[in-house]
């Protein structure tokens, strides 16, 4: 059995989850790390006077969520990123991106319930019952008013990835009041189309390629999703191949430069880093019938500036459905950017563009916001 078909089990997959549990092999010693991450934390570490570089525990929907904030101006816009998952956690990999974003943005990561440091301040059992997905939504407006108060703006862009969209665009829905624009990153339109368009990806390129065990997996749970119950079992079958063949990262079989970052994180000691795959077994299941029925396809207005980050080659949340929803929606300002060359990681993958599309489609929005509101 090859080192792929090992691991993936493990994940316990939802479409949208970058898989991150995939990558925790038994959380081994990280010792040997140590001057590597210790590098990594002095080249992040902010020193302008005006700059902000806090990690703290905030109480949130009831319970205390884990809090990142970094940039090096606190008047630029205060940006408040949703991960996904659900819980997989940006923290231990923001290193890998996050930084040329810090010049020109305020940017605020945390850890939802379940997830990463805030699995590990909270008791398991006060928290497995409140695992639905409008407590999610509850907890980033909660947490977006909180930062409004703490670095005293009037507003903030939101940006959610993967299963962060879910929640952050729900949340855009029923609060605009507190953002200036909502961005979109592997966006969530429909589950069972993505389940769709994501396995016949999968079949497909299997096909092409002569790919026997792949074909013959992929054979044996369609049609899919179809009308069988979405199991877990059969989510692992139809999230594996189109990953292994890019769908996940363009042109890439595996993602370990995601799977294995966490290693070589400032931010993240063993403990957190054990509590990524254990996280992600505490949620999973808790939120799968639940998640499996999100369909924004019904939202025809939307209240506040809405762009879309699509990932031509992304098979893991497929962007045609984004597109397609964002050409009916109507909305104060819209607009969709293609990477050409990522997948599902685009903040990973095409950082320049990241950034760079953040300061011409979205910085001039909360700019002008906030001058406009003074």
């Amino acid at each position: 059995m090859n080192a792929y078909r090992f691991r993936l089990p493990a994940a316990l997959v939802l479409a949208l989850a970058p898989l991150l549990a995939a990558a925790q092999d038994a959380c081994p010693d990280r010792s040997s790390y140590a001057s590597a991450r210790g590098i990594i934390a002095d080249l992040g570490r902010i020193v302008a006077p005006n700059g902000v570089q806090e990690d703290y525990a905030a109480k949130i929907g009831g319970i205390a969520q884990w809090v990142n904030v970094r940039g090096q101006d606190r008047d630029n816009p205060l940006l408040l990123f949703v991960h996904g998952g659900p819980a997989s956690p940006v923290i231990p990999t923001l290193w890998q991106f996050q930084r040329p974003l810090e010049e020109y943005f305020t940017v605020v990561n945390y850890d939802q319930r379940g997830a990463g440091r805030t699995l590990l301040l909270n008791p398991q059992q006060e928290v497995a019952g409140t695992l639905r997905i409008q407590r999610y939504v509850d907890d980033a407006i909660e947490l977006a008013d909180y930062l409004r108060s703490r670095y005293h703006k009037r507003k903030l862009v939101l940006v959610g990835h993967s299963w962060g969209t879910v929640v952050a665009m729900q949340a855009a829905l029923q609060r605009p009041d507190l953002f200036h624009a909502y961005v979109g990153i592997g966006q969530v339109i429909d589950v069972r189309t993505n389940e769709r368009v994501s396995f016949d990806y999968g079949l497909r390129t299997a096909r092409e390629r002569g790919n026997a065990e792949a074909v013959r997996e992929m054979e044996a749970i369609a049609p899919y999703p179809g009308d069988a119950p979405l199991t877990r079992e059969r989510i692992v079958v139809a999230r594996k191949w189109p990953q292994h063949y890019g769908g996940l990262s363009a042109f890439r079989s595996e993602s370990n430069y995601f799977f294995q970052g966490p290693r070589l994180s400032p931010d993240y000691d063993d403990a957190a880093r054990c509590a990524i795959n254990a996280g992600s077994e505490f949620t999973l299941g808790r939120l799968l019938d639940e998640f499996l029925q999100v369909d924004y396809r019904g939202v025809k207005r939307f209240p506040i500036p809405v762009l879309m980050f699509m990932g031509r080659h992304d098979y893991t949340t497929p962007s045609e459905p984004t597109a397609a929803w964002l050409a009916q929606v109507r909305a104060p300002y819209k607009r969709g950017v293609w990477f050409e060359h990522s997948a599902h990681m685009i903040p990973w993958e095409e950082p320049g563009k990241t950034l760079v599309s953040l300061l011409e489609q979205v910085r001039p929005l909360a700019l002008q916001g906030e001058a406009g509101e003074r």
